[in-house]
């Protein structure tokens, strides 16, 4: 008996999660997995939002803890988070978020534009609200993260001839 694949729902594009008390969203497109926490090693000089990188699968993936990143405190207890692992102009960038809630899809409206509230809206990086099961869910632009992990060099050096270099 031949399987039959179902295509995946075209109205499904966005993946929900859970940080403090706000909705927020991924666009599923640029999601490449959800995990559970990994070991984290830390970098010295890296931005506070940065907590390190794993090696997830044998890539060093830069680790963002959205909670730091919206100036709220660390979770209590960081092994009940998730991670998603998101494609960002061709690096894998781990969000830590609270939980992750549903993917789902705007019902065909449009995003509304994110309120304007001043000083460091370029740094929230929000794509746009829309609302999801009756609450406002904010949909991150996640090509902003690229900007706050660009300066880490996470290239893994490779031995050649008793010389270490960077790949």
């Amino acid at each position: 008996m031949a399987s039959t694949r179902q295509r995946p729902d075209p109205q499904k594009s966005l993946v929900g999660f859970v940080v403090g008390e706000v909705a927020y969203a991924v666009p599923i497109a640029q999601v490449r997995e959800i995990v559970n926490p990994l070991v984290v090693t830390p970098l010295p000089h890296a931005p506070p939002a940065v907590v390190g990188v794993s090696d997830h699968r044998g890539e060093v993936v830069p680790i963002v803890e959205l909670r730091s990143r919206f100036g709220l405190p660390r979770a209590p207890d960081p092994r009940r988070t998730k991670w998603i692992l998101v494609d960002v102009q061709g690096r894998t960038v781990g969000l830590i978020v609270d939980s992750v809630t549903d993917v789902f899809g705007t019902g065909g409206a449009q995003l509304q534009p994110a309120p304007e509230l001043g000083a460091g809206d370029d740094l929230r990086g929000i794509l746009g609200v829309t609302t999801y099961e009756g609450r406002l869910t904010f949909v991150l632009d996640v090509t902003r993260f690229e900007a706050l992990v660009r300066p880490l060099d996470l290239r893994m050096p490779v031995a050649t001839g008793g010389e270490a270099r960077k790949a």
